[in-house]
């Protein structure tokens, strides 16, 4: 369970963050403290002088962030309060006064038709989110815990703002004679990027149970999903195979694989980069060494062009050394960790998924 909340985790917000609930309770505070504000200038300033109209204020403050029935409520108490002043001041019966009356009326009328619309397109929103949210947990696979002589750990981290759901993507396809892993990234995102996403998947799935080498298995998914895409849609994709101890990898136009060696220097796997699905195949497959104890980090541009806010890359390589220790979970919660910390407020720019493979083979069995 631990594992398949944190394959569809959201990124968290950061501490100190504008959150709806902190943005709402700051407005209900700015909303009170300025009707008390007034209420005390009423009280003391000379009773010519009449701060009724700026009571309008509250309802409009509350109209921008919290609900309409405290809307309405910080409307009732505008009305009130301009009603107290006028009795207060003796000015009630005045034609001013029912002017200044009126105003307040129309302005906390207008305050809650605000609320009301406000309230309904977040709530639309919100089930928008939630379904594009749904469909990206049901075709985002849970992969196993180790296959072969490889340990296995994934993370999918959905972006804060701007990219609720894309069309990151990973899997495993663990059939008799072959242990292939896939990451990839669909141009776009939203719903159409999710249905890609699912597409290459599935293609995934059939050509790497049934063909014999990685580039085989890429010239089939190529094929297959070529007429599913427009002129602008692609997929990058790194796809591994550890069927026969040391990995085969095979690029589509993807972010480097990080080499993570268990007693030496990190290094970006040097390996053809072939051409993105969708629009040809032209992979060269490269056998990597490895040995027991060594880590591959699969990822996607999530993860290589995040970005701080002075426009600076996360340096993956130079903080690969962090991803040695500890448990695979644990080397992807430091990544995920350093990672927002990284960018600009905590807030991710693009959705990411990763995917770490460990050697856990037997010397006496070979890597």
């Amino acid at each position: 369970m631990r594992d398949a909340v944190r394959m569809a985790s959201t990124t968290p917000a950061p501490t100190g963050s504008w959150t709806p609930e902190r943005v709402a309770l700051t407005g209900a505070i700015l909303a009170v403290g300025w009707l008390a504000a007034l209420v005390v200038v009423d009280l003391v300033v000379p009773s010519q002088i009449s701060p009724d109209p700026l009571f309008a204020l509250a309802p409009l403050i509350a109209c921008a962030v919290l609900s309409t029935r405290v809307t309405t409520g910080f409307g009732i108490a505008a009305v009130a309060l301009t009603v107290w002043s006028g009795f207060l001041n003796d000015a009630w019966g005045t034609p001013q006064q029912w002017v200044r009356l009126l105003e307040i009326v129309l302005v906390s009328v207008t305050a809650v038709v605000i609320a009301t619309v406000r309230v309904r397109r977040e709530q639309r929103f919100a089930r928008v989110m939630n379904i594009a949210e749904t469909a990206q947990r049901v075709i985002l696979p849970k992969l196993p815990d180790s296959a072969g002589n490889v340990r296995v750990a994934a993370r999918y981290l959905s972006a804060a703002e701007d990219a609720v759901v894309g069309g990151d993507l990973y899997d495993c396809s663990v059939t008799e004679g072959f242990i292939r892993f896939i990451v990839g990234d669909v141009r776009g995102k939203g719903i159409a990027a999710v249905e890609q996403a699912a597409r290459v998947i599935r293609a995934f799935r059939q050509a790497a149970a049934s063909k014999g080498r990685l580039d085989e298995v890429v010239a089939d998914m190529d094929t297959y999903l070529t007429p599913f895409f427009t002129e602008e849609e692609f997929v990058t994709a790194v796809l591994v195979d550890v069927s026969e101890g040391d990995p085969t990898v095979v690029s589509c136009g993807h972010p480097q694989a990080l080499l993570i060696s268990a007693d030496g220097p990190a290094s970006f796997l040097e390996v053809h980069p072939g051409l993105p699905l969708g629009i040809g195949h032209n992979s060269r497959p490269t056998v990597v060494d490895w040995k027991r104890g060594d880590r591959l980090l699969l990822y996607t541009d999530g993860v290589s062009e995040a970005r701080d806010s002075e426009g600076t890359f996360y340096p993956l390589l130079e903080n690969a050394e962090k991803l040695r220790g500890g448990s695979l979970d644990d080397a992807l919660d430091v990544l995920l960790g350093d990672l927002q910390r990284h960018v600009d407020k905590g807030r991710l720019g693009d959705d990411l998924a990763v995917v770490m493979l460990e050697n856990i083979a037997d010397a006496s069995t070979g890597s």
